[in-house]
């Protein structure tokens, strides 16, 4: 049987790290963004590498859903997915994904606009998909009775081995030590857009230090992190932290 771990998360945070971290395990596929095409497709949106991205991919929902629901590249026993909630803007939403496992990740809004900023226009708050992983959390938990397992950015950056030994409990997968180093630079996984929003992970060979204090921001970038601090606050209250 294979363990379909539905990770959702926001942009710049954290969240291709993590894929590199579980790609690690000799146990374990990873898909990257597997919607992302459909999203860009659907929206227009002008995101760095659109073209390609779409060219690249399967952009129909309904055939990506079947593919990230089947069996696990190369018949792995456990398959991580990483994905983002607002790429989910088609008919398939996570309702449609009743066999995986799911989890979140987090991380404060203000460290996501400065980030976010860095790489891309950042028009709206929807673009960092807060309130739509919200209800997806929302959701999760009323399908199973409880909350599903939540975790920060900062927590994992502060303490990665005992942070992801909890995660993997939370997940009902054994923990394994390769989860903390990987290969330095592109990964075969990696979508095209990659070759734009990857450069600081394909340095790294593992996760890098606790961050510092949260950015100052101003204007319309304070305004979206305002606007996602509910949000966020709503799920942080149930993140799982080190024991």
């Amino acid at each position: 049987m294979t363990v379909r771990i539905a990770m959702w998360s926001g942009p710049r945070n954290l969240s291709t790290a993590l894929m590199r971290s579980f790609s690690s395990r000799a146990d374990c596929a990873v898909s990257d963004e597997p919607f992302y095409g459909c999203f860009l497709k659907a929206s227009g949106e002008p995101h760095p590498l659109a073209a390609e991205t779409i060219a690249s991919m399967d952009c129909d929902w309904r055939t990506v859903l079947a593919t990230q629901s089947g069996d696990a590249p190369g018949d792995r026993p456990i398959w991580y997915q990483k994905h983002m909630p607002h790429h989910m803007i088609g008919p398939v939403t996570i309702a449609d994904m009743p066999a995986h496992r799911h989890a979140f990740l987090i991380r404060a809004p203000q460290r996501f606009v400065a980030s976010y900023r860095a790489k891309n226009e950042l028009r709206r708050p929807e673009l960092l998909g807060f309130a739509q992983m919200r209800r997806y959390f929302e959701r999760e938990a009323d399908r199973i009775g409880r909350a599903p397992p939540v975790v920060d950015s900062d927590d994992i950056l502060a303490d990665p081995a005992a942070l992801l030994r909890v995660l993997c409990d939370a997940l009902a997968i054994p923990w394994d030590p390769a989860m903390l180093r990987w290969r330095e630079g592109p990964h075969p996984e990696d979508g095209v857009w990659g070759r734009h929003w990857y450069d600081q992970v394909n340095r790294s060979t593992g996760f890098g230090r606790p961050p510092g204090p949260l950015p100052r921001l101003e204007g319309d970038y304070a305004a979206v992190a305002d606007a996602c601090a509910d949000d966020y606050a709503a799920m942080a209250a149930h993140r799982i932290t080190a024991r």
